[in-house]
């Protein structure tokens, strides 16, 4: 699948007004601290992102499993991205019949094909699955992301099945093709942002089947490596749900939270610059990471959100 995360300590630049994220590393013990709460409402089974002031957004891949009728799974992998102003969209298709990864992007079967043509339609065969691409970015329209906000359709066809299909246009599209083609379950599983830039970052995302985006900003301060007032701060819609003071010893933990009624593990490494967010099923259930391991041999999965900073793409 997509590549392993690249280390990513010292990496944020920041303005004259904040130091960075790097002015709050330490190399000290782990907290794991206890659980937080946060709003209601509804979550679906996908995500938005919204960039706001304070960092760039120079790459959002999104991992999707769709369920064909044979009965057979595959995994997708679409990222968005940017090149010279210009926007890259590369797309990837592999059967998800082994071994299954508590990281997505650790799989590396992935026979990834860029488009880069904004509008087109490919067929190649990748494993046992023949797959048909059908994309049309010509008119999207981008906010300050690479990820198109509308007037854009993708569409993914494996094995005669509608496996992917992203876009506002999508539908009028598929409603065109000849012979009305199946539709497959597909769900999010994984959305990963790659940042460059400030100690405040804001996006959105939803966590589960049905319902409303969420808005998440993450914030650190700080004046020094070793700063006593250094201090990292998660909301969900706008309340506070994380707040961690001396990173110099804090630097890396855990917290539980709530969306939508249901908890969600949120992980922090503020050493290495990454941050996610990881559905559970049930307060009461087990540990993230025993959870996920049940749930590969289960052949389910929750949803992950992760968050990364650089210094340069």
């Amino acid at each position: 699948m997509a590549a392993k995360p690249r280390k990513a300590s010292n990496l944020l630049l920041l303005g004259p007004s904040m130091r960075d994220f790097a002015s709050c590393f330490g190399n000290h013990a782990i907290k794991v601290s206890d659980g937080g709460s946060t709003g209601s409402s509804s979550g679906s089974n996908s995500s938005v992102v919204a960039d706001r002031a304070g960092s760039g957004l120079s790459a959002v891949t999104c991992f999707y499993r769709a369920r064909l009728s044979a009965p057979k799974d595959v995994l997708l992998r679409v990222t968005w991205s940017k090149a010279n102003a210009a926007p890259l969209l590369s797309l990837a298709v592999v059967d998800d019949d082994g071994p299954r990864s508590a990281l997505p992007w650790e799989i590396n079967a992935f026979d990834s094909q860029s488009m880069t043509e904004k509008r087109g339609a490919r067929s190649y065969i990748s494993g046992c699955c023949a797959i048909c691409l059908h994309w049309d970015i010509s008119a999207a329209r981008y906010e300050s992301g690479p990820e198109p906000v509308d007037g854009f359709y993708v569409v993914v066809v494996v094995e005669s099945e509608l496996a992917l299909l992203l876009g506002d246009l999508s539908r009028d599209f598929v409603n065109k093709l000849e012979g009305a083609l199946p539709l497959a379950q597909c769900s999010t599983i994984c959305r990963r942002e790659q940042v460059l830039g400030h100690a405040h970052h804001s996006t959105r995302a939803r966590f589960h089947d049905a319902g409303s985006d969420h808005e998440i900003t993450i914030r650190c301060k700080g004046h020094g490596r070793d700063a006593k007032d250094s201090e990292l701060s998660v909301s969900v819609d706008k309340k506070l749900v994380v707040h961690v003071r001396s990173l110099r010893w804090n630097f890396r933990g855990n917290q539980t939270i709530f969306i939508d009624g249901s908890p969600v593990d949120m992980m922090w490494d503020v050493h290495h610059w990454w941050f996610m967010f990881r559905t559970r099923s049930t307060l009461e259930s087990r540990l993230w990471l025993e959870e996920e391991a049940l749930n590969a041999e289960q052949g389910t999965s929750g949803f992950s959100l992760v968050i990364q900073a650089f210094r340069s793409p």
